[in-house]
């Protein structure tokens, strides 16, 4: 009998202890394609630190294309439980289309939910064999562009927006002349890729184009990345006028509450926030929004002249119907 009970009383502590290790779950993060190299080292990172905190494993699949394009596919039933953007539009859509999370997620995370942040520079070939320093260069006649889709890619937006913002600088404001310019500049683009990763892939692998209009952090790295061919032949130039482009994130309520994943994804969106991922972000050429660790790259960030989307255009939403939407104004100057 006694040997019974003390049978009974191990197999009753063996279920506590199993009962008390939390199950195994899976996030997927839903992600623009030029983080794809930031986020294979970010996750082992929270998965390490997660096992260590709530001794839970933790496996992070990721699915990456165009901003947009990202945005789109959530809305049609890719299930994601964390998106982690290049533009506010993308996660608004997902509130007020898909009614996938709350309205108010800028307010969930730090830095209005930003935790780093980018700006549009230029990538040319080594030597700069045709001179190019600011945005009158691009639009001078046979200039050939590469330039990602400002309707399927954030980064396409920016870059878009960038050159609209210089022209309406130069011209006192003459929204005439913004549209002629950035007409000029578009009719020199000669591949509209989906994303910012097939645009680099055109133009660093393919070889085309005297030009690559893309994020900091893409033009840094392609210049730095010595897996490329033709590694140390790009050079990266910062315009005298460019975008503040943020990396918004936000957990997708309806789909975390219905996996039961929603403590482990906002401990990872909450990670980026955390110095050890600062400073990846600083290696992969994205600006950290901690300061400090900004500070201590200040020779990689130089400072540059960003026109910010809500300021100076009125906000995303405006943007979108202005400039994006079917038959906007980008849809009026580009003729492909």
């Amino acid at each position: 009998m006694k040997f019974l009970l003390r049978l009974l009383f191990a197999v009753c502590l063996v279920r506590g202890v199993a009962s008390a290790t939390p199950e195994p779950v899976t996030l997927l993060n839903v992600s623009y394609d030029v983080t794809r190299p930031f986020y294979r080292d970010l996750n082992p990172l929270f998965v390490a630190n997660w096992k260590q905190k709530a001794q839970q494993d933790v496996t992070v699949t990721m699915s990456h294309n165009g901003s947009s394009a990202q945005a789109r596919a959530v809305l049609d039933g890719l299930d994601a439980d964390v998106v982690t953007m290049n533009q506010d539009t993308d996660i608004d859509i997902l509130a007020e289309r898909g009614h996938l999370l709350a309205s108010d997620w800028r307010t969930h995370f730090p830095h209005e939910s930003a935790p780093y942040i980018s700006t549009i520079m230029f990538l040319v070939r080594g030597g700069n064999p045709k001179g190019i320093k600011d945005w009158d260069d691009l639009v001078k006649p046979g200039m050939q562009l590469i330039v990602p889709n400002p309707k399927t890619s954030g980064n396409g937006r920016y870059s878009y927006l960038a050159a609209w913002s210089y022209a309406l600088r130069k011209n006192n404001g003459d929204e005439g002349k913004a549209r002629d310019f950035v007409r000029r500049l578009f009719k020199n683009v000669i591949i509209l890729d989906t994303g910012g990763r097939a645009a680099t892939t055109s133009f660093a692998q393919r070889g085309l184009g005297d030009a690559l209009l893309t994020f900091e952090n893409e033009a840094l790295f392609i210049q730095a990345d010595p897996s490329l061919a033709g590694y140390g032949k790009f050079q990266a130039i910062m315009p005298s006028v460019s975008m503040r482009a943020e990396a918004p994130i936000a957990v997708v309520d309806k789909n975390v509450d219905k996996h039961g994943t929603r403590t482990v994804a906002e401990a990872y969106l909450q990670f980026l926030y955390t110095p050890a991922a600062q400073e990846l972000a600083a290696k992969y050429f994205y600006r950290p929004s901690d300061p400090d660790v900004l500070s201590r790259h200040a020779d990689v960030f130089k400072p540059a002249d960003m026109i910010d989307v809500k300021t100076t255009f009125g906000g995303w939403a405006k943007v979108q119907q202005v400039h994006f939407d079917d038959g906007a104004i980008f849809d009026q100057l580009y003729q492909p």
